[in-house]
Order: C-alpha cells, then sequence, then structure tokens
C-alpha cells in the first residue's frame, strides 16, 4: 500500500501529553485485494481497540442490505452494499483493516460500477461522500475510546467523592456522639444527685425506723413498721443500683467522647488527604474530558 498524498489531517496541538488526542489522518491511497491493486482511502483511528473496530467497520458494511462481509486473511470484501451517504445505489467495498504502533489504519475502496472506483483522478461526485463517510467512522470509534477513557477517569474521581462524603458522615457521626454522650454525661450525673438524695433520704428513715422498732412491743403496729422498714430496705436498693447504673453509663459515654475525640483529627487527616486526591483527579478527568470535546470538534 503506497499512500498517494494526504487528503486531511484533522490535529489539534500538542501532541506531547501523554495519553493526549492524536491526530486522524484521512488519505487517498490504494490497496493490495488479491493480485489487484486498488484506489482507495485510508484512515488512521488512534488508540482504539483492533477487534472492536473491525466489529464495528462489518457492522456498518452490512447495515442496511442482506449481503454479508467475506473476510479473507484480513481482506474484507462486501458487494451489493448499501450506503446512502455515499450513493444511492449498491456499492462493493473492499477494505482493510491495520494495527500500527499507537494506532489503526483502515483502507477502503468504494465500487459504484464494475472497475469504476471512487477516486479524485475520475472526478467522482461521490469522492467527497466517501471521504466523509471513512472519516465520520474514524471519528466515531475514537470519540468511543475517549469516552470511555473520560469514562473511567470520571469514575475514579466519583469514588474519591464518595469516600470524603463517607469521611465526612464519619466525622458528623462522631461529633454527635461526643454531643451525646455529653448530654448523657449531664443527665445521668443529675440522676445521680437525685438517688443519692433519695438514699440520705432513705437511710435516715430506716435508722429511725429501727430505733423505734426496737422500743416496741410485739404486736401489729411492731409487725406493720417492720414491713415499712423493707420498703424502705427496698427503695434504698433501688437507688443504689440506678447510681450504680447512671455510673457504668457515664463510663460508657466517657469512653465514645475519648474515642471520638481521637478519631476526629485522623479523621480530618483523611479527610485533607482525599481532597488532595480529588483535586489531582480532577485534573487528570478534565483532560480526558477536554479531550473529548476536541475530539468531537475534529
Amino acid at each position: 500500500m503506497k499512500t498517494k498524498f494526504t487528503i486531511l489531517f484533522f490535529a489539534l496541538l500538542p501532541f506531547f501529553a501523554v495519553n493526549a488526542q492524536k491526530p486522524i489522518i484521512l488519505s487517498e491511497d490504494s490497496i493490495q485485494i488479491g493480485k489487484s491493486l486498488l484506489p482507495c482511502l485510508s484512515v488512521t483511528i488512534p488508540e482504539a481497540d483492533f477487534d472492536v473496530v473491525l466489529k464495528d467497520w462489518i457492522k456498518e458494511l452490512e447495515s442496511g442490505t442482506k449481503s454479508k462481509v467475506v473476510n479473507e486473511n484480513g481482506e474484507m470484501s462486501i458487494f451489493g452494499a448499501r450506503i446512502k451517504k455515499i450513493d444511492a445505489g449498491d456499492i462493493n467495498v473492499y477494505s482493510k483493516l491495520v494495527k500500527l504502533d499507537s494506532m489503526l489504519q483502515l483502507f477502503a475502496s468504494f465500487e459504484i460500477k464494475k472497475d469504476e472506483y471512487i477516486e479524485s483522478a475520475t472526478g467522482s461526485p461521490a469522492f467527497v461522500s466517501a471521504q466523509e463517510f471513512i472519516k465520520e467512522f474514524a471519528k466515531n470509534k475514537y470519540i468511543d475510546v475517549a469516552k470511555g477513557q473520560a469514562d473511567a477517569e470520571e469514575k475514579k474521581l466519583k469514588d474519591l467523592q464518595r469516600e470524603l462524603s463517607s469521611l465526612e458522615n464519619e466525622k458528623s457521626k462522631m461529633q454527635k456522639s461526643i454531643q451525646s454522650g455529653s448530654s448523657r454525661i449531664s443527665s445521668e450525673n443529675e440522676n445521680i444527685t437525685l438517688q443519692n438524695n433519695e438514699l440520705n433520704t432513705v437511710n435516715a428513715a430506716i435508722l429511725e425506723q429501727n430505733r423505734l422498732l426496737a422500743t416496741m412491743e410485739e404486736g401489729t403496729a411492731k409487725e406493720e413498721l417492720a414491713k415499712q422498714i423493707k420498703e424502705l430496705e427496698k427503695r434504698k436498693k433501688t437507688a443504689e443500683r440506678n447510681i450504680k447504673n447512671a455510673e457504668k453509663k457515664i463510663g460508657k459515654a466517657d469512653s465514645t467522647i475519648d474515642q471520638a475525640t481521637g478519631d476526629i483529627p485522623r479523621n480530618e487527616r483523611m479527610q485533607d488527604k482525599v481532597r488532595e486526591q480529588i483535586a489531582a483527579q480532577d485534573a487528570v478527568y478534565q483532560k480526558y474530558a477536554d479531550k473529548l470535546k476536541r475530539i468531537k470538534a475534529y
């Protein structure tokens, strides 16, 4: 295959950046099919996957017709293709897809009548249409590549943003646990004060009732007083149990507060780190998003 001359060069500089958009080069060329050398158009498709492009190219050629592409050792042919973008009639298409270092090159020869091919030398009115057709195919395949790259980088960005949101929610929960713990401590301290007052009152009543009980003769009155003393003893145990439970709750709240107080600074450091990662990833994503926009503008 030998390129006769370059027809179109779709590119935006600079190309020195890694993963920057690369040129789509459309040329008038020739293609070897069997023993015949046919005039054709060729176009480069940067960064694209060979199998994906091959499948899509065959699908494009077979669209709108019952004819099937025959692929023999990489030489493809289809007879009676219906490509309205080029010509209203049936077209025979001979093509090859070749792998280069960082791109693919598609060669396509369009035969509108027997031994009559679309090329600039014959002044075929379908020449420009054929150029647009093959160029648009290459552009769309490159857009698919760039979109896949941009989507992958956007996913990384969103994952980091979700991680930051999770850390922020975690910090918020820890702050609420501190507030809740502080409220619990205040409430339980008030409860302990009330229970201590109850305990003091009951202890005093028990002492007084026991003193009276020791002076009473056996009988109904003494039995009633003994029952009252038992009720006071129950109140005493309840107050003591309430104080013990309140102290446990205070201890638990203190532990929660200490844990959260220690974890919040670590959480904040992690947030700062993730924010830096988000800023860096956003810059990467914007490069790929801009690359996609520029390719779409070709």
